[in-house]
């Protein structure tokens, strides 16, 4: 299974996940000790008892040897330690007594997950790449970005397609968003995409206006610029509701939902589309 190499000791770092943790402890620990003399064997995935039956006989081979484990499964743990004691082979169980510690202290039971810290990790990077997604896809700066989104948000300014974008985001799913405005028509990449990737947002006229023109008051604004007017309200929502029933897609009526509850249609309609 492993070579010996006579002219070093080996470390062997086991565990039940990749080993990295365990390696990285083994190489911060023999960086007092001349590290280069040592000879470091990763043996990941150890998750049943043959496998350990196996490391303790390739590492009787060597006389000057010893294993740094951070197994999680207990009953594969412990045969490891009893073996390694009853071979007289050194060993330093990085796992067992921290997640004993922190069952005490916490009143917790841990998950007893191997590689979990992994998954956490993939889960973490998926959300900030579908963050950037939405910063870069934000307000159709970028049409090629429609079809490579997991949903595409289209209506009217105010509509809080950017800040659903963001949240859907910390949920994984990479979102674009396109403003509907008569003067410009959608790019071509909308109407390539299926219906069902499309949520349209819709909006009453009196919101629309209420929120218009407080946004205009917050900028120091006229609140009668033409933005805020009713009969450019009037026309926008028209044309907006044109392009959706063009599409076929679902809508959902923002009016008087908050970003979360607008989130959770989303995510129910996307749930539905998947079955």
């Amino acid at each position: 299974m492993i070579n010996n190499n006579k002219s070093k000791p080996i470390v062997y770092a086991v565990s039940d996940s990749i080993g990295e943790t365990a390696e990285l402890v083994i190489r911060a620990a023999m960086i007092q000790f001349n590290s280069g003399k040592v000879d470091i064997r990763r043996i990941p995935y150890v998750t049943d008892k043959e496998y350990v039956e196996d490391i303790i006989e390739e590492a009787k081979k060597t006389p000057n040897s010893a294993i740094v484990c951070t197994i999680i499964l207990p009953e594969v743990r412990q045969y490891l330690l009893h073996l390694a004691k009853e071979n007289q082979i050194s060993i330093v169980d990085l796992m067992g007594p921290m997640m004993d510690s922190f069952s005490k202290i916490t009143e917790i039971k841990p998950h007893l997950e191997p590689g979990l810290v992994h998954r956490i990790d993939e889960d973490y990077f998926k959300k900030m790449e579908a963050i950037e997604f939405a910063v870069q896809y934000d307000d159709g700066k970028d049409p090629r970005g429609l079809s490579r989104a997991d949903v595409v948000l289209i209506g009217v300014s105010r509509t809080s397609k950017t800040p659903l974008a963001m949240f859907l985001a910390h949920k994984r799913l990479k979102v674009a968003n396109l403003p509907l405005v008569p003067e410009v028509s959608p790019p071509d990449e909308l109407f390539k995409l299926a219906p069902r990737s499309i949520i349209g947002l819709s909006i009453s006229p009196e919101k629309l206006l209420d929120i218009r023109q407080e946004r205009l008051r917050a900028l120091g604004l006229n609140s009668d610029a033409t933005y805020a007017q009713r009969s450019r309200i009037m026309n926008e929502i028209k044309y907006a509701e044109k392009i959706m029933e063009k599409l076929g897609c679902p809508k959902i009526d923002v009016s008087n939902k908050a970003v979360e509850e607008i989130a959770t249609s989303i995510l129910e309609i996307i749930k539905k589309g998947e079955r």
